[in-house]
Protein backbone atom coordinates (compact mmCIF):
# COMPACT_ATOMS: atom_id res chain seq x y z
CA UNK A 1 0.00 0.00 0.00
CA UNK A 2 3.12 2.21 0.34
CA UNK A 3 3.61 2.70 -3.45
CA UNK A 4 0.31 3.57 -4.15
CA UNK A 5 0.25 6.32 -1.52
CA UNK A 6 2.94 7.75 -2.68
CA UNK A 7 2.25 7.95 -6.22
CA UNK A 8 -0.91 9.65 -4.48
CA UNK A 9 0.76 12.13 -2.53
CA UNK A 10 3.44 13.03 -5.27
CA UNK A 11 0.34 13.68 -7.70
CA UNK A 12 -1.49 15.61 -5.30
CA UNK A 13 1.75 17.69 -4.57
CA UNK A 14 2.43 18.02 -8.47
CA UNK A 15 -0.97 19.47 -8.55
CA UNK A 16 -0.99 22.28 -5.75
CA UNK A 17 2.73 23.24 -6.27
CA UNK A 18 2.68 26.48 -7.65
CA UNK A 19 3.15 27.15 -11.59
CA UNK A 20 4.67 29.90 -13.70
CA UNK A 21 1.88 32.19 -15.07
CA UNK A 22 1.43 31.47 -18.73
CA UNK A 23 0.04 34.76 -20.30
CA UNK A 24 -2.75 34.56 -22.52
CA UNK A 25 -1.69 35.08 -26.26
CA UNK A 26 -4.38 35.72 -28.81
CA UNK A 27 -3.65 34.07 -32.32
CA UNK A 28 -1.54 36.38 -34.82
CA UNK A 29 -4.22 37.11 -37.00
CA UNK A 30 -2.18 39.37 -39.63
CA UNK A 31 0.63 36.59 -39.61
CA UNK A 32 0.06 36.32 -43.44
CA UNK A 33 -0.08 39.83 -44.21
CA UNK A 34 3.25 39.96 -46.05
CA UNK A 35 4.59 43.06 -47.95
CA UNK A 36 5.22 42.62 -52.06
CA UNK A 37 8.05 43.98 -53.56
CA UNK A 38 6.63 46.95 -54.81
CA UNK A 39 6.35 48.36 -50.87
CA UNK A 40 9.97 47.14 -49.94
CA UNK A 41 12.32 48.02 -52.53
CA UNK A 42 12.48 50.04 -55.29
CA UNK A 43 12.55 48.36 -58.57
CA UNK A 44 15.22 48.53 -61.04
CA UNK A 45 15.57 51.36 -62.45
CA UNK A 46 13.47 53.66 -60.33
CA UNK A 47 14.50 57.10 -59.51
CA UNK A 48 13.67 57.59 -55.38
CA UNK A 49 11.73 60.85 -54.57
CA UNK A 50 12.92 62.85 -51.77
CA UNK A 51 11.12 63.30 -48.38
CA UNK A 52 11.78 66.48 -45.94
CA UNK A 53 10.40 66.85 -42.79
CA UNK A 54 9.64 70.18 -41.02
CA UNK A 55 7.32 71.11 -38.45
CA UNK A 56 4.40 73.17 -38.34
CA UNK A 57 2.88 75.75 -36.00
CA UNK A 58 -0.69 76.68 -36.53
CA UNK A 59 -1.95 79.90 -35.98
CA UNK A 60 -5.30 79.47 -38.09
CA UNK A 61 -7.44 76.50 -37.31
CA UNK A 62 -6.16 74.36 -34.38
CA UNK A 63 -3.92 77.40 -32.82
CA UNK A 64 -1.08 76.82 -30.54
CA UNK A 65 -0.91 73.38 -31.83
CA UNK A 66 2.55 71.88 -33.33
CA UNK A 67 2.98 68.86 -35.39
CA UNK A 68 5.42 67.31 -37.49
CA UNK A 69 5.00 66.86 -41.10
CA UNK A 70 6.74 65.30 -44.23
CA UNK A 71 6.51 66.38 -48.22
CA UNK A 72 7.51 63.81 -50.77
CA UNK A 73 8.19 64.67 -53.96
CA UNK A 74 8.66 62.16 -57.21
CA UNK A 75 12.23 62.45 -58.33
CA UNK A 76 13.73 65.95 -60.16
CA UNK A 77 13.35 63.97 -63.43
CA UNK A 78 9.58 63.19 -63.01
CA UNK A 79 9.20 66.80 -61.76
CA UNK A 80 10.63 68.54 -65.13
CA UNK A 81 7.81 66.17 -66.92
CA UNK A 82 4.47 67.65 -65.40
CA UNK A 83 2.40 69.60 -67.34
CA UNK A 84 0.25 73.06 -66.64
CA UNK A 85 -2.18 71.01 -64.70
CA UNK A 86 -0.36 71.00 -61.75
CA UNK A 87 1.13 67.88 -59.51
CA UNK A 88 -1.32 65.55 -58.10
CA UNK A 89 -1.44 65.56 -54.25
CA UNK A 90 -1.70 62.66 -51.76
CA UNK A 91 -2.68 63.64 -47.93
CA UNK A 92 -1.89 61.10 -45.50
CA UNK A 93 -2.72 61.51 -41.88
CA UNK A 94 -0.91 59.99 -39.17
CA UNK A 95 1.91 60.70 -41.34
CA UNK A 96 4.78 58.98 -39.25
CA UNK A 97 2.96 55.71 -39.86
CA UNK A 98 3.29 56.25 -43.63
CA UNK A 99 6.58 57.99 -44.17
CA UNK A 100 8.75 55.08 -42.32
CA UNK A 101 10.46 53.38 -45.37
CA UNK A 102 11.17 50.46 -42.27
CA UNK A 103 7.35 50.51 -41.43
CA UNK A 104 4.03 48.53 -42.37
CA UNK A 105 3.05 50.64 -44.97
CA UNK A 106 6.25 52.56 -46.52
CA UNK A 107 4.51 54.49 -48.65
CA UNK A 108 7.53 56.44 -49.97
CA UNK A 109 8.69 53.30 -51.81
CA UNK A 110 5.39 52.30 -53.34
CA UNK A 111 4.65 55.90 -54.50
CA UNK A 112 8.02 55.94 -56.22
CA UNK A 113 7.58 52.34 -57.91
CA UNK A 114 3.65 53.18 -58.92
CA UNK A 115 4.66 56.60 -60.41
CA UNK A 116 7.45 54.61 -62.64
CA UNK A 117 5.22 52.24 -63.81
CA UNK A 118 2.74 54.58 -64.31
CA UNK A 119 -0.06 53.26 -62.40
CA UNK A 120 -0.62 56.24 -60.37
CA UNK A 121 0.23 59.78 -61.62
CA UNK A 122 3.02 61.71 -59.80
CA UNK A 123 2.09 63.25 -56.90
CA UNK A 124 2.75 65.37 -54.00
CA UNK A 125 2.50 63.46 -50.82
CA UNK A 126 2.06 65.45 -47.58
CA UNK A 127 2.51 63.05 -44.58
CA UNK A 128 0.79 65.09 -41.42
CA UNK A 129 1.66 64.08 -37.54
CA UNK A 130 -1.86 65.30 -35.26
CA UNK A 131 -1.35 68.22 -33.65
CA UNK A 132 -0.15 68.64 -30.44
CA UNK A 133 -1.08 71.36 -27.63
CA UNK A 134 2.25 72.28 -26.77
CA UNK A 135 5.31 74.11 -27.14
CA UNK A 136 6.92 71.68 -29.06
CA UNK A 137 6.15 68.10 -31.03
CA UNK A 138 5.62 64.86 -28.28
CA UNK A 139 8.49 62.97 -27.79
CA UNK A 140 12.02 63.17 -29.68
CA UNK A 141 11.05 60.55 -32.22
CA UNK A 142 7.88 60.29 -34.41
CA UNK A 143 5.33 57.95 -33.56
CA UNK A 144 2.43 56.65 -32.08
CA UNK A 145 4.02 57.70 -27.93
CA UNK A 146 4.12 60.50 -26.71
CA UNK A 147 0.62 60.79 -28.15
CA UNK A 148 -0.48 64.15 -30.12
CA UNK A 149 -3.01 65.28 -27.39
CA UNK A 150 -5.25 66.99 -30.17
CA UNK A 151 -5.52 64.01 -32.23
CA UNK A 152 -9.26 62.78 -31.50
CA UNK A 153 -10.38 66.62 -31.34
CA UNK A 154 -8.89 66.72 -35.40
CA UNK A 155 -9.56 63.39 -36.40
CA UNK A 156 -13.05 62.45 -34.88
CA UNK A 157 -14.80 65.54 -35.28
CA UNK A 158 -17.51 65.34 -37.80
CA UNK A 159 -17.18 68.79 -39.45
CA UNK A 160 -15.21 70.97 -42.31
CA UNK A 161 -12.55 71.96 -39.81
CA UNK A 162 -9.85 69.71 -40.61
CA UNK A 163 -10.49 70.31 -44.25
CA UNK A 164 -10.20 73.93 -43.78
CA UNK A 165 -6.93 73.09 -41.88
CA UNK A 166 -5.43 71.61 -45.22
CA UNK A 167 -6.86 74.38 -47.19
CA UNK A 168 -5.45 77.33 -45.47
CA UNK A 169 -1.94 75.68 -43.81
CA UNK A 170 -0.97 72.91 -44.90
CA UNK A 171 -1.73 72.63 -49.14
CA UNK A 172 0.03 76.42 -49.28
CA UNK A 173 3.01 74.85 -46.73
CA UNK A 174 3.30 72.02 -49.21
CA UNK A 175 3.33 74.41 -52.31
CA UNK A 176 5.65 76.56 -51.22
CA UNK A 177 8.09 73.72 -51.36
CA UNK A 178 11.36 75.23 -52.95
CA UNK A 179 11.88 72.11 -55.33
CA UNK A 180 8.78 72.54 -56.55
CA UNK A 181 9.54 76.57 -57.31
CA UNK A 182 12.76 74.95 -58.55
CA UNK A 183 11.25 72.48 -60.94
CA UNK A 184 8.61 75.51 -61.97
CA UNK A 185 6.08 73.50 -60.47
CA UNK A 186 2.83 74.06 -58.83
CA UNK A 187 0.34 71.84 -57.05
CA UNK A 188 -2.73 71.11 -58.56
CA UNK A 189 -6.13 72.25 -57.60
CA UNK A 190 -8.56 69.48 -59.77
CA UNK A 191 -9.97 68.12 -56.48
CA UNK A 192 -10.21 64.72 -58.62
CA UNK A 193 -6.42 64.86 -57.84
CA UNK A 194 -6.29 65.00 -54.75
CA UNK A 195 -6.15 62.55 -52.37
CA UNK A 196 -6.37 61.50 -48.70
CA UNK A 197 -5.74 58.59 -46.26
CA UNK A 198 -5.44 57.84 -43.00
CA UNK A 199 -5.32 54.66 -40.60
CA UNK A 200 -8.24 54.19 -37.65
CA UNK A 201 -9.40 57.73 -36.67
CA UNK A 202 -7.15 59.44 -39.21
CA UNK A 203 -9.47 56.76 -41.81
CA UNK A 204 -12.59 58.54 -40.62
CA UNK A 205 -10.56 62.01 -40.96
CA UNK A 206 -9.68 61.32 -44.55
CA UNK A 207 -13.32 60.01 -45.03
CA UNK A 208 -15.02 63.43 -43.31
CA UNK A 209 -12.81 65.47 -45.52
CA UNK A 210 -13.52 64.42 -48.71
CA UNK A 211 -17.57 64.34 -47.33
CA UNK A 212 -17.32 67.84 -46.10
CA UNK A 213 -15.59 69.14 -49.15
CA UNK A 214 -15.41 67.28 -51.93
CA UNK A 215 -14.17 70.40 -53.63
CA UNK A 216 -10.93 70.06 -51.81
CA UNK A 217 -10.34 66.46 -52.32
CA UNK A 218 -12.80 63.64 -54.41
CA UNK A 219 -10.24 60.10 -52.88
CA UNK A 220 -10.53 58.57 -49.72
CA UNK A 221 -8.39 55.62 -48.23
CA UNK A 222 -9.05 53.94 -45.40
CA UNK A 223 -7.49 51.64 -43.26
CA UNK A 224 -9.35 49.69 -40.34
CA UNK A 225 -11.51 53.13 -39.84
CA UNK A 226 -12.63 54.53 -36.83
CA UNK A 227 -16.23 54.94 -37.44
CA UNK A 228 -17.32 54.08 -34.21
CA UNK A 229 -19.30 56.68 -31.44
CA UNK A 230 -15.55 58.82 -30.39
CA UNK A 231 -17.14 62.08 -31.73
CA UNK A 232 -20.44 61.10 -33.54
CA UNK A 233 -18.63 58.65 -36.32
CA UNK A 234 -21.17 56.15 -35.85
CA UNK A 235 -23.96 58.33 -37.60
CA UNK A 236 -22.02 58.23 -41.06
CA UNK A 237 -23.77 55.13 -42.18
CA UNK A 238 -27.24 57.54 -41.69
CA UNK A 239 -25.53 59.80 -43.51
CA UNK A 240 -23.93 58.79 -46.31
CA UNK A 241 -27.66 57.00 -47.36
CA UNK A 242 -29.49 60.63 -46.87
CA UNK A 243 -26.97 61.50 -49.84
CA UNK A 244 -28.64 59.21 -52.14
CA UNK A 245 -30.33 61.13 -54.22
CA UNK A 246 -27.57 63.60 -54.72
CA UNK A 247 -24.17 61.37 -53.86
CA UNK A 248 -20.98 63.77 -53.06
CA UNK A 249 -18.46 63.16 -55.77
CA UNK A 250 -16.29 60.99 -54.02
CA UNK A 251 -14.13 57.55 -54.65
CA UNK A 252 -13.53 55.63 -50.97
CA UNK A 253 -11.34 52.54 -50.26
CA UNK A 254 -12.35 50.87 -47.01
CA UNK A 255 -9.93 48.30 -45.52
CA UNK A 256 -11.16 46.51 -42.25
CA UNK A 257 -10.76 43.10 -40.31
CA UNK A 258 -12.95 41.08 -38.63
CA UNK A 259 -10.48 41.24 -35.08
CA UNK A 260 -10.22 44.26 -35.10
CA UNK A 261 -11.51 46.74 -31.99
CA UNK A 262 -14.38 45.76 -30.24
CA UNK A 263 -15.28 48.41 -27.27
CA UNK A 264 -17.52 50.86 -25.16
CA UNK A 265 -17.02 52.90 -28.72
CA UNK A 266 -18.55 50.28 -31.26
CA UNK A 267 -17.55 47.34 -33.19
CA UNK A 268 -14.46 48.63 -36.02
CA UNK A 269 -15.35 45.62 -38.36
CA UNK A 270 -19.03 45.77 -37.92
CA UNK A 271 -18.94 49.77 -38.34
CA UNK A 272 -17.04 49.45 -41.39
CA UNK A 273 -19.56 47.12 -43.16
CA UNK A 274 -22.74 49.20 -42.32
CA UNK A 275 -19.73 52.16 -43.77
CA UNK A 276 -19.52 49.22 -47.22
CA UNK A 277 -23.44 48.89 -46.84
CA UNK A 278 -24.43 53.11 -46.84
CA UNK A 279 -22.25 53.50 -49.68
CA UNK A 280 -23.30 51.08 -52.11
CA UNK A 281 -27.03 51.69 -51.60
CA UNK A 282 -26.47 55.46 -52.06
CA UNK A 283 -24.48 54.88 -55.41
CA UNK A 284 -21.13 56.00 -54.20
CA UNK A 285 -17.56 54.59 -56.52
CA UNK A 286 -16.32 52.76 -53.37
CA UNK A 287 -14.36 48.81 -52.69
CA UNK A 288 -14.03 47.45 -49.40
CA UNK A 289 -11.53 44.59 -48.72
CA UNK A 290 -12.41 42.82 -45.72
CA UNK A 291 -9.69 40.68 -43.98
CA UNK A 292 -9.40 38.88 -40.55
CA UNK A 293 -7.05 40.75 -39.19
CA UNK A 294 -6.69 43.78 -36.20
CA UNK A 295 -6.17 47.32 -35.37
CA UNK A 296 -3.17 47.66 -37.08
CA UNK A 297 -1.52 48.19 -40.97
CA UNK A 298 -0.48 45.10 -41.34
CA UNK A 299 -3.28 43.84 -43.82
CA UNK A 300 -3.95 47.84 -45.12
CA UNK A 301 0.14 47.77 -45.65
CA UNK A 302 0.06 44.65 -48.00
CA UNK A 303 -2.28 46.01 -50.20
CA UNK A 304 -1.51 49.64 -50.34
CA UNK A 305 0.00 49.14 -54.02
CA UNK A 306 -3.48 47.60 -55.25
CA UNK A 307 -5.67 50.24 -53.30
CA UNK A 308 -3.88 53.13 -54.73
CA UNK A 309 -3.86 51.11 -58.07
CA UNK A 310 -8.31 51.26 -57.43
CA UNK A 311 -7.89 54.49 -56.05
CA UNK A 312 -5.62 56.72 -58.86
CA UNK A 313 -7.49 54.27 -62.03
CA UNK A 314 -8.44 56.54 -64.60
CA UNK A 315 -6.43 59.15 -63.46
CA UNK A 316 -4.78 59.31 -67.26
CA UNK A 317 -7.96 58.82 -69.38
CA UNK A 318 -7.86 55.30 -69.04
CA UNK A 319 -9.99 53.05 -66.93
Amino acid sequence: MRLPLLVLVLGLLAVLAPRPAIAWQDPDWDKDYILSATSTARAEGVAAGSTRMLVHKSSGVFPGTVRRVWIHLPAESILKKVGDDGLAVMVFQDGHAYVDEQGQFRAPIVLDNLVHAGKIPPLAAIFIDPGHEGADVPGEKPGWQPAANNRSLEYDTLSPEYGKFLEESILPLAASDERLKAAGVRLTTDPAMRGICGISSGGICAFTVAFERPELFRKVLSHVGSFADIRGGDHYPSLVRKTKDSPKPIRVFLQAGEHDLDNWHGHWWLSNLQMEKALAFAGYDHKLVGGIGGHNGKHGGAILPESLEWLWRGWNGAE
